[in-house]
């Protein structure tokens, strides 16, 4: 597995710390974010936009959505 980095991102007016992993795989990568103890995986689309990889039943208690979008939006930033 690939070195752990921090993931600095902005939500509602502060700056957020996730630990979080790039994995890369064939002609694709993922990002392995650790969000309130649970790992979450983005990848990204067709059109190179990140979603969530999630198991319903996995995620006990899921983040906020806007928490997620800026999670999205910081990826973004990331590979561009």
């Amino acid at each position: 597995m690939e070195d752990p980095f921090d993931l600095p991102v902005q939500y509602k007016d502060q700056t957020l710390i996730f630990k979080a992993w790039l994995i890369t795989t064939g002609y694709t990568h993922k990002f392995k974010v650790l969000v309130n103890e649970q790992e979450l995986l983005f990848e990204p689309d067709e059109e190179r936009n990140y979603r969530i990889l999630a198991d319903a039943d996995a995620v006990k208690n899921p983040p906020p959505n806007d928490l997620l979008q800026a999670i999205v939006k910081t990826m973004e930033d990331l590979v561009k």
